[in-house]
């Protein structure tokens, strides 16, 4: 549990983020899109590992491989991280896994929050007019 009581790794909600006078880039992250602590932590391992494979990221999260798939899966489904087959030099192949540069993703986090709130609007000044 978080100090908020909500579970760890759950993303925060935008009430807890509204009570902070300084949240945390990756908790605006997480809230925004809706992610995990794990899949922002994934985010940020990929920024700085750049073509990292499942294998090398399990590794470098100390989280086994099948989680940091999940994690993955979540990132590409949200358009923060973009996956490439590399072809092996013994036949097969592996995918590697590259973040949405920092301010591309910035820009995802400003138009999602837009349409969030431009929706609120809308159920404020439709409230009462039924």
């Amino acid at each position: 549990m978080t100090d908020s009581g909500r579970p760890s790794g759950d993303p925060p909600r935008m009430g807890e983020l509204m009570e902070q006078l300084d949240p945390e880039f990756t908790d605006v992250m997480s809230c925004v899109f809706g992610i995990s602590d794990h899949e922002t932590r994934t985010y940020l391992a990929l920024l700085d590992r750049p073509g990292s494979t499942v294998e090398e990221l399990a590794g470098d999260l100390d989280r086994d491989r099948s989680n940091v798939n999940r994690s993955l899966s979540t990132l590409l489904e949200n358009g923060l991280a973009r996956r490439e087959r590399r072809l092996l030099d013994s036949g097969g192949y592996v995918y590697q896994y590259t973040a949405t540069p920092l301010p591309e993703a910035k820009e995802l986090l400003h138009d999602a929050l837009d349409d969030w709130v431009e929706r609120v609007h809308a159920e404020i000044d439709a409230f009462g007019d039924e």
